[in-house]
């Protein structure tokens, strides 16, 4: 059964076992029975709270789960001093020690619930502020501990003293109150929706429970308490409280907003910071304070030394972080100017930055004799042809249609090693590497067949049209017996050639341009394509014969 759907009766449960109580404390007198009846009632109502919390969290995953079950883990700890207290007043039947070692559980069990509210639950951080915040929260964890140990841990181990234990534990004990109420604050003023409601609804209860604490544990250290005294009826009636807040958050999950997720990782961050400089600080009061014995002192120096060492490995590790998230996000803003952000392909940049170590590579397998077959570099300008009339007849969303499924078509024509690159408009650029410019027009040929084979579908599957492309190819080095004698950028012209003249000659067709018998300027004759002065010889290459548009 799940208990989770039956929120009205488990709520009625809390609230019956509240009345109970109330109606003891009203009815039976001090002694066995009345404190029988206050502890029980009190940890059932504590696990019925931690059980709401930890029935959310397997219900969820992810931070969202971690989020419950932080709550569940602080619920925990509170009823394991319950446990205690149930121990010495039904099993020992002794008072509690006015400095337990069970103490510790009710200071610590604040810090999960903490933690669980710092993920931020209602909004989903970006993936660096969750991997540099949570050192951050250990920094701060950590500080929390240190502040447990630097001025309650000496007054009840070190140098035992009552009264001091008492302020101490005090005044942490109210300031983790008053922490955890103020993030709930803010989390009610700045979210939104059900989120809202439910931060509202927890803030509420949070000071209810803050107050009811405070005020019975005033009563414990002036000796007016016992167990099954009116001061245990509010106190309790906290925990039904957030049994309701609880089952109330069943069903919330994060929203897609990320604003202010900088600044929230810059507070924390600053916190953390506040907290590793505050050490210096402590270890000079415990060095100049004259409310210690030295035995004290020595304490809290070495305490302090040791959480400063540990902080110090933290802080090395969020910097090793730090490099690495700025390694990935260098990575990631280069990679982004490299590539087409429509086609995904790479882009001109990307041609720009690398064409050098190309030529180079080129240059080299020419000096050292490499094999004819892998030594080339072949420059192949593909254009869409009447792309315009896509754009005009369908919209500019179909085009981009047309120029993505394109650009995968040629991709999967080409080898790993070649390079696919968004020339600009309708234009792409391959640049097939290590290959044999003899071999040049089967690559062209198998770019027309993808292109023009197949129809590409514009918005339905039913709804689709046939496009060919046009191709000017050149190799690099231009003159194999003299590489160098040609820029790679006037070969690159020679490609557009190329191209333009399988424009003009009807399209759907790829010319490849080759150095003329006579290499000379002035021995080309009127009829020879010319780039650049360059005569040149064409190799023109059809396409498959073009369907109608369907």
């Amino acid at each position: 059964m799940d208990l989770r759907n039956h929120s009205r009766l488990w709520v009625g449960t809390a609230v019956l076992l509240t009345a109970v109580l109330t109606l003891a404390c009203a009815v039976l007198p001090r002694g066995l029975a009345l404190v029988a009846v206050s502890d029980t009632v009190c940890a059932l109502l504590m696990f019925s709270a931690l059980l709401a919390f930890a029935l959310n969290g397997v219900a969820s995953k992810g931070r969202f789960r971690v989020f419950w079950m932080l709550q569940a883990a602080g619920w925990g700890l509170w009823l394991g001093d319950q446990v205690v207290w149930i121990v010495w007043d039904l099993g020992l039947q002794k008072k509690m020690p006015p400095m337990s070692a069970a103490d510790v559980l009710l200071l610590l069990a604040g810090v999960p619930m903490l933690a669980g509210l710092l993920l931020r639950p209602h909004l989903r951080p970006s993936e660096s502020t969750a991997r540099l915040g949570i050192l951050d929260f250990l920094l701060l964890l950590l500080w929390w501990l240190y502040l447990y140990v630097f001025f309650i841990i000496c007054w009840q181990y070190i140098s035992p003293n009552t009264a001091a234990y008492d302020r101490n534990w005090d005044l942490l004990s109210t300031a983790s109150s008053i922490v955890l109420t103020s993030v709930l604050a803010v989390f009610w003023r700045t979210s939104s929706g059900a989120w809202r409601a439910f931060y509202a609804r927890f803030f509420a209860v949070a000071v209810f429970n803050g107050v009811a604490f405070y005020v019975l544990n005033q009563a414990i250290e002036k000796d007016r308490y016992f167990t099954g005294s009116w001061y245990d009826v509010p106190y309790t009636a906290s925990f039904a409280a957030f049994t309701a807040v609880a089952l109330s958050g069943r069903g919330l999950s994060p929203t897609d907003e990320t604003r202010g997720d900088e600044a929230y990782g810059s507070w924390m961050a600053t916190l953390a910071m506040v907290a590793v400089l505050s050490l210096p600080v402590m270890a000079l009061s415990a060095l100049l304070g004259r409310d210690a014995s030295p035995v004290v002192e020595r304490f809290r120096i070495i305490a302090t030394l040791a959480t400063m060492f540990v902080m110090a490995l933290l802080i090395f590790l969020k910097h090793h972080r730090f490099n690495q998230e700025l390694k990935r996000a260098n990575t990631v803003l280069e990679e982004a100017s490299l590539t087409d952000p429509l086609t995904g392909i790479r882009n001109r940049r990307y041609f720009s930055a690398s064409i050098a170590a190309d030529i180079s590579q080129t240059l080299r397998s020419y000096a050292d004799s490499h094999d004819p077959r892998t030594r080339d570099l072949v420059f192949y300008l593909i254009d869409a042809d009447n792309f315009k009339e896509i754009n005009d007849r369908f919209g500019h969303d179909a085009g981009d249609r047309v120029l993505v499924e394109m650009s995968r078509r040629i991709s999967l024509c080409v080898r790993l090693s070649d390079v696919l690159v968004r020339w600009g408009g309708e234009e792409f650029l391959i640049v097939s590497r290590y290959t044999d410019r003899r071999d040049a027009t089967i690559l062209a040929a198998r770019v027309l067949a993808a292109v023009a084979d197949t129809p590409f579908v514009l918005y339905q599957p039913d709804e689709t049209i046939y496009r060919t492309c046009s191709i000017g190819w050149a190799a690099f080095p231009w003159l194999p017996k003299d590489p160098e004698a040609i820029d790679y950028d006037e070969v690159l012209s020679l490609a557009d050639q190329g191209l333009r003249q399988a424009k003009r000659s009807g399209k759907n067709r790829a010319v490849g341009m080759v150095p003329a018998a006579r290499t000379t300027p002035n021995s080309a004759t009127p009829d020879t394509p010319r780039s650049n002065q360059l005569p040149a010889d064409a190799l023109a290459v059809a396409g498959p014969s073009p369907q109608s548009t369907k």
